[in-house]
């Protein structure tokens, strides 16, 4: 596969003032953001542990370290964070065949039902799972109940869908004359698809893995429900030493190594996805096609991922909703409009998913303000050495927020922010939750920017098309495209947000999983049932906002053309004036 890269030989026209002034607030507001909300914060509550009287004590980093336990939670973390996100890898790529290149009755449903376990309450997942593998569940047989592998099996169920959506969107957007090209010239389909296709996905693929590692690593209902003591992490640990026993320095020390782990994590990921980087032929109208013969593999591994780690989980949730006491009901549903009496809430359910719906939708459009000028920074190359490793490093800032415990996030925008009032106003979040959903908005849309050819961009530019129409003709087709799946996430990510919302939702209006987690966690069959039907509402409303964001953005990006560009005297470039032809031999 040929890879075209601009490097210190490339000319292109000069950035005028006004571009200049529009890249500088590309770098400085994304960056302002993280700053003010996310960087101050918790460097506020690093500081109260490694320096509480103003004057910094690393002594904690000996003490802390020289404990086994610290080393043993350190080990878990790794393995658990390392199998879950290989299997998820490994399950997620036949997923993204099978559900974004085949066309097949109800696959948006399955689509669907591969988004619900990424957005459920962890601590609901840790009930669901802990049903099934106890003693009188399903698989309680196996006596998996307290064990890794059961942690494992709830983090694969958690982060299976998000690979799946984003080498799936990747994939759906590969141009397949490439592939044509190969089998024409005698390859066979699997030597076509270990040749062509893979190196191409191998970008999308590093980058969704290393997300799901970050979002393993820092996982703590389902491990604190599931696990126990015997797979805690450090995650775990931060929430132990800070809410439990004050212990802000061990806390701190903790959250500088997480800080490494995710570090590291983000290097190895870079590292891969450079390996493979290419500029591909993407387009926004590949139809799918109808399953094969020769898919049966795929289509097999993905039906057993779908029903047996997916759908057991939730139709174990959905029946438990439907029973109380022993009986089936509809009781549990019915009591979700109730306040007072003998459950814990003081705002109905329905009145806490209203809440909800609106901080999501204000924590999206400030994730994907922030994520789209980000990505536009980031799928850049210049010539200058230095400038790239700017980028790199720009890159590495903007991936931390899911490596950082949301407990250090809201401790500190308690300490930080609440002698400005913010913490007293709706917008605190909003603002809390977007910081959580910008990564995966950047990881989103990235690797279909990354592999425009940036001789688009210049060959616009040269024939006279302005910056504002380079962007909407080259860059803009390929954000659509990807924006309704990022929105999606974005959303889902801040329905389904407990950690710092936990510390921040005001009683008078909690969120729907900060309701959910206070129902299951009180005594009484009616908060139990209540809980685990409030869960229910929330996958649905959830899967159903998913979606909808995935189909208003698919039928955009193929009903509306590409602007046209024109030439300096107004006259209408055809695609053969823009580009050089292209030689599907040459991708092949």
């Amino acid at each position: 596969m040929t890879t075209v890269v601009a490097g210190p030989s490339a000319r292109g026209p000069r950035a005028t003032a006004g571009e200049r002034i529009g890249w500088t607030l590309a770098v400085a507001a994304p960056l302002a953001f993280l700053g003010v909300f996310f960087a101050w914060p918790v460097l506020t509550l690093l500081a109260r542990g490694l320096a509480p009287d103003g004057t910094l004590d690393l002594g904690g980093f000996g003490e802390v370290l020289s404990r086994p336990r610290t080393w043993r939670i350190i080990g878990q973390t790794l393995i658990q964070a390392t199998a879950a996100t290989v299997i998820c890898v490994a399950l997620g790529i036949p997923g993204a065949l099978v559900l974004y290149r085949r066309r097949f009755p109800g696959q948006g449903l399955l689509r669907g039902v591969v988004t619900v376990p990424f957005v459920l309450p962890s601590v609901v997942v840790g009930t669901a799972f802990h049903a099934l593998v106890t003693t009188g569940g399903p698989l309680g047989g196996l006596h998996l109940d307290g064990t890794r592998t059961a942690v494992i099996a709830a983090l694969v169920f958690f982060n299976y869908g998000y690979v799946v959506r984003n080498v799936g969107t990747m994939w759906c957007r590969l141009d397949p004359r490439a592939v044509e090209a190969a089998r024409t010239l005698g390859a066979s389909a699997w030597r076509a698809w270990r040749t062509v296709t893979l190196p191409s996905l191998l970008p999308a693929v590093a980058s969704a893995a290393a997300t799901v590692f970050l979002l393993c690593a820092t996982a703590y209902g389902v491990v604190l429900v599931l696990g126990g003591t015997g797979a805690g992490t450090i995650e775990t640990e931060i929430y132990q030493l800070t809410a439990r026993y004050l212990d802000l320095r061990a806390a701190a020390v903790l959250s500088v190594v997480q800080l490494v782990v995710i570090a590291a994590a983000l290097w190895v990921g870079e590292r891969a996805r450079r390996a493979r980087q290419a500029h591909l032929a993407l387009r926004t109208d590949v139809p799918a096609t109808p399953l094969r013969a020769a898919d049966a593999p795929a289509l097999a591994v993905t039906a057993l991922t779908i029903c047996g780690l997916l759908v057991m989980p939730m139709a174990v949730l959905v029946i438990r909703s439907l029973r109380r006491a022993g009986h089936w009901t509809l009781a549990n549903y019915a009591d979700l409009s109730t306040t007072g009496g003998d459950n814990a809430l003081l705002v109905s359910v329905w009145e806490a998913a209203g809440n909800s719906l609106r901080v999501a939708v204000a924590a999206t459009v400030i994730a994907l303000a922030v994520g789209v000028a980000v990505c536009l920074v980031l799928s850049r190359n210049p010539r200058s050495r230095l400038l790239r490793r700017g980028i790199a490093l720009f890159d590495a800032v903007f991936m931390l927020p899911l490596g950082v415990s949301a407990v250090t996030v809201g401790f500190g925008f308690l300490i930080t922010l609440a002698p400005t009032g913010l913490t007293r106003s709706w917008w605190i979040l909003p603002l809390a939750q977007a910081v959580v959903a910008v990564p995966l908005v950047v990881r989103t849309l990235l690797p279909g920017m990354r592999a425009i050819d940036p001789r688009q961009r210049e060959v616009a530019a040269t024939l006279g098309a302005g910056p504002g129409r380079v962007l909407a003709g080259v860059d803009g087709p390929h954000l659509l495209r990807a924006g309704g799946l990022a929105a999606g996430f974005a959303l889902a990510t801040s329905l389904g947000e407990f950690g710092a919302t936990s510390f921040l939702a005001r009683p008078q209006g909690p969120t729907l999983p900060v309701v959910v987690y206070r129902l299951v966690g009180s005594p009484g069959a009616q908060n139990q049932g209540m809980g685990l039907a409030a869960g229910v509402v929330l996958a649905v409303g959830a899967a159903a906002l998913m979606l909808a964001c995935e189909r208003l953005q698919t039928s955009a990006a193929l009903s509306r053309p590409a602007p046209p560009h024109r030439d300096r005297t107004g006259n209408t470039l055809r695609p053969a004036q823009m580009m050089p032809a292209h030689n599907p031999g040459e991708s092949a």
